[in-house]
């Protein structure tokens, strides 16, 4: 059970990472149905298929390497939902035979890996509607969450003895966790709406950028047919990039303070040590969004945000779970 989730949380892991690539190389819509593509299981290849699929939607031709990203996604996140499937039946089975297993947790992820299929179909359906596209996102990024508690409870680590000085630290954890969510959050909204490279300069954005500051139209959805590459104006876009941007220095200032209060307070060396992780991970991660910008956006730069984000995550996880635990 312990193995099979430990194996399902690196897949959750990867299929984050190949969905940041999928949007990223502007293949969100590689393939204009779902769940297959063009109406095969895999990508059109031959001159007759490849003749057929673009008959069927002469709006959209075949594009072979934008549609081998989207389905190489779909392949690895029909993967994972089938692993939550089997660990879910399996901790179901221990629990009958009377093995101490949870099972309200594999099902809770179960219901989300469908909702998160479901979230997939949509993004495809509703032509990139980026309210889908982002709680897209943050499926993938709850699942992971999910599995990797499992795996924690699974693994029953304990502390060698209760530490009175951080207990009255362990709800600002949460804090955290929300404050990195909501960056998380706002980080999906900017590049839902293809508003990574709306600012080019540090540290804020360039030029007289307050004046063209647009809250109310950031955060609205425009009716359109097609979402694909945006349909916000500049500002809204350049709103979005600054707004994540803030979010940024909030969460990065919080979570550095929360670290150096936990390691002067903290008597337990595993704390310290996920503390250390936590900085480490942080930094990294500040490091990535910096160089988007200076860059403007290198693929591999920018996919790698997307992966560091969900190990901060964990990691946080991780630190708030050791923090609230019964000792």
């Amino acid at each position: 059970m312990k193995k099979l989730v430990l194996v399902s949380i690196f897949l959750a892991l990867v299929v984050i990472i190949l969905g940041a690539y999928t949007r990223l190389t502007d293949a969100g819509l590689g393939c204009p149905d779902w769940p297959g593509c063009y109406g095969q299981l895999l990508v059109p290849q031959s001159d007759a298929l490849i003749e057929r699929a673009n008959q069927a939607f002469p709006d959209r031709p075949l594009e072979a390497e934008k549609a081998w990203n989207e389905m190489i996604h779909r392949y690895f996140a029909s993967a994972l939902g089938l692993l939550i499937i089997i660990i879910a039946a399996v901790s179901a089975l221990n629990k009958r035979k009377g093995k101490d297993c949870p099972v309200k947790l594999p099902f809770l992820i179960l219901v989300l890996v469908c909702f998160q299929g479901a979230l997939g179909m949509w993004t495809v359906t509703l032509n990139l509607l980026p309210v889908v596209v982002m709680a897209h996102l943050l499926g993938g990024f709850t699942v992971l969450s999910c599995l990797f508690v499992l795996y924690l409870r699974l693994s029953n680590f304990k502390i060698s003895r209760s530490d009175p000085n951080i207990k009255g630290l362990a709800k600002f954890s949460i804090i955290g966790i929300v404050l990195l969510v909501g960056q998380i959050a706002l980080g999906g909204w900017t590049s839902a709406n293809y508003a990574s490279l709306a600012c080019t300069e540090l540290p804020i954005c360039e030029g007289q950028w307050s004046a063209r500051f647009d809250l109310a139209g950031a955060f609205s959805v425009p009716a359109a047919d097609n979402y694909e590459y945006g349909v916000h104006s500049y500002a809204e876009r350049m709103t979005m990039h600054v707004m994540h941007r803030f979010g940024a220095i909030i969460v990065f200032l919080y979570l550095l303070g929360l670290a150096i209060s936990l390691f002067w307070k903290t008597s337990s060396g595993m704390i310290k040590r996920i503390v250390v992780l936590m900085v480490a991970v942080l930094s990294l991660q500040i490091a990535l969004g910096i160089s988007n910008v200076v860059y403007a956006l290198p693929l591999i730069v920018a996919t790698m945000h997307n992966a560091v984000a969900a190990c901060l995550l964990l990691v946080m996880i991780l630190l708030s779970y050791t923090m609230r635990r019964r000792f």
